[in-house]
This record gives structure tokens, sequence and C-alpha cells, in this order.
């Protein structure tokens, strides 16, 4: 318990640390909301009563601990674009970005371990040569090129899908579901080359160790040593990199929101970016760095409990 207890800490600390960097860095960075909302016949007597109204006349280090209240409440303030809380337009996109990011997950685990586990146990045949190098193809590609080679293919040529025809799932889950493959596939298409690569190597290592050997002598079969003994082992570095990527998905997925037209967290980023709108921006940007240390407290948890000798 004092190993989680000083992980929780960790990431209070860290998460602090983060939400003023944040705050501060887009607090000072040229641009006026104000004057991004009213325009540039804006005068100067409603621009100031517009930043007065928007809290910016206050010293910044009252406006970090106003926002730094609200946050650790749920309130993290009000659009400056579309007058409504943030937290209302964070909840509401939020569901479609998790799905995508969930959906990468899956994908990435259904293609990257069986193949990383297949080529370890063909190493060294023609098999084990050819997933290496399309591996080694898919891994230089980014999400965002998949995504348009993605739509290009299945989309423009196969007409498998209708690129931009995104629709939600209340009005149709088996077109939601449908549409939303491709994004996720692109997504998850680096990240499987690299738990490939990372499961192949650790499978590798293993069957070097003293273990394996003593596995041999005492007449246990290859399916017994490899299935029963190395991959058990092999699996612990694997699982703490499901949690990075896990992390690293949320990130991911926005960006290729942007490619497939998905109204998710994506598209209002991008958007409060251009706008100034940054109690938008800075409530995303904190959201990503929540799941980002939350999926690695959790990670750190699990390896405790596969390993207890971490954190002695």
């Amino acid at each position: 318990m004092k190993y989680v207890w000083k992980k929780i800490l960790s990431c209070i600390i860290t998460l602090f640390i983060v939400s003023l960097l944040v705050f501060v860095a887009f607090a000072i960075i040229p641009g006026d909301p104000a004057l991004s909302k009213l325009g540039t016949n804006a005068t100067e007597a409603s621009l100031a009563a517009m930043r007065q109204q928007m809290g910016l006349d206050k010293p910044i280090w009252e406006r970090y601990l106003n926002w730094l209240w609200g946050a650790i409440r749920g309130d993290f303030g009000t659009s400056y674009s579309y007058s409504m809380s943030v937290a209302s337009m964070i909840l509401d996109k939020l569901p479609i970005t998790l799905t995508l990011m969930i959906f990468s997950m899956c994908i990435m685990i259904l293609i990257g371990v069986p193949l990383g586990v297949y080529a370890s146990y063909k190493e060294g045949t023609a098999i084990d040569r050819v997933i290496q190098i399309i591996n080694q193809i898919n891994m230089a590609v980014p999400p965002f090129f998949s995504g348009i080679l993605i739509t290009l293919l299945f989309g423009v040529t196969l007409k498998f899908f209708t690129p931009g025809g995104f629709v939600s799932i209340s009005k149709n889950p088996v077109g939601f579901f449908t549409y939303m493959f491709y994004p996720a596939l692109a997504v998850a298409l680096p990240k499987s080359a690299m738990i490939l690569n990372l499961l192949y190597s650790s499978l590798n290592g293993e069957k070097k160790k003293d273990y394996v050997r003593t596995a041999y002598s005492r007449g246990n079969t290859s399916n017994a040593v490899f299935f029963g003994h190395m991959l058990k082992n092999a699996s612990i570095p694997t699982i703490t990199f499901l949690g990075m990527a896990l992390a690293d998905m949320i990130a991911g997925s926005i960006i290729i929101e942007q490619v497939f037209g998905i109204p998710g967290l994506g598209r209002i980023l991008l958007t409060s970016i251009q706008n100034r709108d940054y109690p938008v921006v800075v409530a995303i940007i904190m959201l990503i760095a929540v799941i980002v240390i939350g999926v690695n407290f959790l990670v750190d948890v699990l390896y405790k409990l596969v390993d207890p000798r971490v954190g002695n």
C-alpha cells in the first residue's frame, strides 16, 4: 500500500505542475480572446468590458487559483466562443473520442500480439522475415498518413464507407461502429507494429535464458516451453507498453478525427485554438494529461502485482 500511496502522490504533483504550465502558457502566448470574440471592429471600451467579463483583467496568479479551485470541483469555466459550460462541451464529445481510442486499442492487440507471438515461434523462417518486412513498413507510416491511405483505398476506391459520412450511434449504431473501424485501424496500425516488435524481441530474449534450457532438459515439448513459460515472462514488458499505448491512443485519436471528419474532442480542440478559446483548450489538454497519468499509474500498480520486487 505504501507503494500505491507514493504513486498517487506523484500523480497529484505531476497533474498540478502540468496544469500550472498549461494555464500559464496559454495565458501569455500572443492573442486576445476578447478581440477574437468581438472582431476587429470592436472599440477599446467594448474590448475592455469583454476582458472584464472573461476575467482577463485579473492577475494571472488569481486567474489560475480560481481556475484550479473550479477544476477540482469539476467546473472548468465557460467557453469564450460558445458561452456554455466547458465541462458539458467535453462530456458531449468525449464518448466519441473514447470509443475511437478503445476500438483502436482492441485492433492493436488483435493484430500485434498474435503476430508477435507467431513471428517469434517461427523465428528464422520465411514467414518471420515477411512479417518483419511488413511490420517495418507499417511502423514507418504515421497515423494521419495511414488514415489518408485507408480513406483512399476503402472509402474512395472500394467504397466500403463514405469519407466524411460520420453517423452518430443514436441514429445508426451499426453505421457508427462500421465507420469508426477505419479511423481506429489508422490509429492502431503503427502501435500494433511497435507491440509486435516488443513482444518478438522479448520472446527471443527469453529463449536464451537458463530456465528455458532447464525446461527442455526435463523433457518438455517446444510448445509447452514456449507457451507455458516464455510467453508468461515476456508478457511483463508487453503489459507496460500496452499501458503507454493506451495513454497515447487518445492523442492519436484526436489527430485522426480530423482526417475522417469525426466530431469528437479533436474538432473542438482545433476550433478552440483558432478562436483563442483557452478554457476549452486547457480543459482538453488537462483531460489528456489525466488519462495519460492515470493509465500509467494503473500500469505501475499492475506491474507491482506481477512483480512484487518493483519499488522495494
